[in-house]
Formats: C-alpha cells, sequence, structure tokens
C-alpha cells in the first residue's frame, strides 16, 4: 500500500508504452517523437526503472553528462524529468484546505500530522480512523471527511482547491473518480462553481480527462 505509485515498481518499457499512449499535456508532447529510439538509449544503460532513470538525472549536471553519453537532447529529459515527477504530487497541506478549520489543523499537528502524505497510513481503515480520531480527539466524520481529501489529493494535479470541489461534487474518491465519465465531471464542477464561486479561473476538458486517467492508475488502499 502507497500513497505514491512507486517509481520502482515502473520499468522502462512499461512506461515508454504509456508514455505513446497518454493524452499528455501539449507542452509534453515533444516526449513522443522519436520515442522508441530514445528509449532504447537509456535502456542501453542497463536502467530498469523509473526510480533508476530519475537518478540518472536528478540535478543538472547529471541530466547534461547523461545527454552527453546518450545522444538525447537536454530539452527533451528535462521536460521527461517532469513528466516523471508529476506521477507523484506533492502532498497537501491541511491547512490550506478551505473547510477544515483551524483548530482541527492544530489538533493534527499535535499528532506530527500536517500534510495528506503523513495522514493516509494512518486512515487505512474504519478501525483505523476511529482510533486516530479518539486519539486526536475530533468526530469520526470529520475524519472521514479528512480521509477523502487526502485519497483526492493522491491523483495528479490535484491541489488543495480542487481535491475540496471534487469532494463538494460527490466525486469524493480517486474510485468515483477513476469511474466517472470526465464529460459528465467537466460538467459537474463548473456548475457547482458557478453556483458556489470557489475558484476562479476555468479547469477545461481536457484537465478533466487528464484528472480521470490519473486516477484510473491509482492503487484504492483506502477502505470506505
Amino acid at each position: 500500500m502507497s500513497y505514491y505509485l512507486e517509481l520502482y515498481n515502473i520499468s522502462i518499457d512499461y512506461y515508454q508504452n504509456n508514455l505513446k499512449t497518454s493524452d499528455l499535456l501539449p507542452s509534453r508532447n515533444i516526449l513522443k517523437e522519436n520515442i522508441e529510439n530514445i528509449f532504447k538509449k537509456i535502456k542501453d544503460q542497463k536502467i530498469q526503472n523509473l526510480n533508476e532513470l530519475l537518478n540518472q538525472l536528478k540535478d543538472k549536471k547529471k541530466l547534461q553528462n547523461f545527454s552527453k553519453q546518450t545522444g538525447i537532447a537536454e530539452e527533451y529529459l528535462t521536460i521527461l524529468v517532469r513528466e516523471i515527477k508529476s506521477i507523484q504530487p506533492k502532498p497537501n497541506n491541511f491547512i490550506d484546505f478551505p473547510n477544515v478549520s483551524k483548530n482541527i489543523v492544530s489538533k493534527l499537528e499535535k499528532h506530527g500530522i500536517k500534510n495528506t502524505l503523513q495522514l493516509f497510513d494512518q486512515v487505512l481503515t474504519k478501525k483505523d480512523r476511529k482510533e486516530l480520531a479518539i486519539e486526536i480527539g475530533i468526530n469520526e466524520i470529520e475524519i472521514l471527511r479528512l480521509t477523502k481529501l487526502t485519497d483526492l489529493s493522491r491523483i495528479r494535479w490535484v491541489n488543495h482547491t480542487f481535491a475540496y470541489v471534487l469532494l463538494e461534487a460527490n466525486y469524493d474518491t480517486v474510485e468515483k473518480v477513476a469511474n466517472a465519465d470526465y464529460r459528465k465531471l467537466y460538467d459537474d464542477v463548473k456548475n457547482l462553481n458557478a453556483e458556489r464561486k470557489i475558484y476562479k479561473g476555468n479547469i477545461g476538458l481536457h484537465d478533466m480527462k487528464l484528472c480521470v486517467e490519473s486516477a484510473k492508475n491509482l492503487s484504492l488502499d483506502i477502505k470506505f
């Protein structure tokens, strides 16, 4: 069980095939260009999974050396690193959620819980949540709400505001987002925001499609 997709579990071959069929952000479509040749060069370096690849590209000097060794352009490798890192989104801090009170944030922090990653392992089952609610001193309904925000925060590109929006739109778990029709999800979120003005700007139809596709890749570790 893991908050993230573990990079060492994603083989280079699997990732190559996944990239070829994925609907990427427009700025990252370059990753599909000449992909067979580029990934052959990566595999020629005896790199077997994404964790090993990221270690080879983790700073500018290493990336430049890898580019010289393989003949893969630095621009391509830089974008590839961004795409790989986005598989493991930064956890959301509870203090940033619009529906979590300062009192609850304070109680969580006293138990060393500041963000969704730190809560994840402690709320996997109903029994876990009940015990934590007693320990922290908040009710089980609130613990369940925090758990759902944590689950949604595992999805790529879902920040604290969007996790709250998904929750309020009744797409309150990874499983529900994964099973959603992205067009209906788009309409539901758009209508909710038109009514309640939760966020400024616009979440596009393509963004919603990426959200659903990302949710499909996550394991359903939390038992509701």
